[in-house]
């Protein structure tokens, strides 16, 4: 570069050094901002307070790409799974303030301080698998029954939060016409003691050792332990069981009737239980019973014995 022409530069550069203070003062006047510069235009990162994006614990994180599927956008990974709900948080919080994906509207999706998990008084709580109704996903069981809404909390909660089943606000329990059922009296020794003690019953709120000389002599406890929701009515027990009767029999080998008690309409099989059993049962008596096991089994007034040989 010769001389005149680093002169002449440096001339120009003066010049317009010293334009600027009025340049500015002019933009100032006219109540506009100068010009944004190419990194000051870009938009400000979305906001992600009130967001939990949750942990890295999922099998996709750190990929690029955003696999919680609460969340939609060109920064969403093309297959989402619930598994993975909270379970990409550097990739989703990453996009959500690149403003590649933004949360899902879902409305008025409830959180689990707003739901009502109830207790841990089923029969199935604490197995790992969400057994009331209300829920939906692939932390909810197979088989979900009216008896057990709002009767599993620990489970349900838990698979809540961890997004493998959501609530399903409009679930109505079946309408169910119930068979009133006979409590019984208060006769028996362990009546009013705030415990039921009538083998009908099963639940934290049912004594450990129930003899069948307290059965129906126990009213006022059992029933106040149903109400509380600390006992339920055994299912053979249950009127409504009977009422689905006649039940199948054809998969249970009854035996034969060489039983001494054979024929006196009450089944003497150990292998049953319920109000169409005798009061006493006796190993001998198992597949020596058959008329009558079979007769009360088809009637809905036995069942098999969980674990019973059939």
């Amino acid at each position: 570069m010769n001389a005149l022409t680093r002169l002449m530069s440096g001339a120009a550069i003066a010049l317009v050094l010293g334009a600027l203070p009025a340049y500015a003062d002019k933009i100032s006047a006219s109540g506009k901002n100068p010009p944004l510069t190419t990194t000051e235009q870009t938009p400000p990162p979305s906001s992600t307070a009130g967001i939990d994006f949750g942990d890295d614990s999922g099998d996709w994180t750190n990929d690029g790409e955003c696999d919680d599927p609460r969340f939609t956008g060109t920064g969403s990974a093309a297959e989402l799974l619930e598994a993975d709900i909270r379970k990409d948080a550097t990739d989703c919080r990453t996009a959500f303030e690149a403003g590649t994906v933004t949360l899902k509207d879902t409305g008025d999706t409830p959180s689990t301080t707003d739901i009502d998990f109830g207790d841990d008084s089923g029969d199935w709580a604490n197995d790992d698998e969400c057994d009331d109704p209300r829920f939906r996903g692939t932390g909810s069981a197979e088989e979900l029954v009216d008896a057990d809404l709002l009767k599993d909390a620990t489970d349900c909660k838990a698979a809540f939060e961890a997004g493998t089943v959501t609530l399903n606000s409009d679930y109505q329990p079946q309408a169910v016409t119930l068979v009133a059922f006979d409590y019984g009296a208060d006769w028996s020794k362990w009546a009013n003691d705030n415990e039921c003690d009538d083998l009908r019953f099963e639940g934290t709120g049912v004594d450990k050792k129930l003899l069948i000389d307290d059965l129906n002599g126990d009213a006022t406890d059992c029933r106040a332990a149903v109400e509380a929701g600390t006992a339920t009515i055994r299912k053979v027990y249950s009127p409504e069981y009977a009422a689905g009767a006649p039940y199948d029999s054809s998969a249970i080998d009854f035996g034969d009737n060489t039983s001494d008690y054979a024929d006196d309409q009450s089944c003497d099989d150990p292998r049953f239980e319920g109000p169409g059993a005798a009061s006493v049962l006796l190993d001998s008596d198992l597949k020596r019973d058959s008329a009558d096991c079979k007769a009360a089994y088809e009637a809905g007034t036995i069942m098999l014995i969980e674990n019973a040989e059939s």
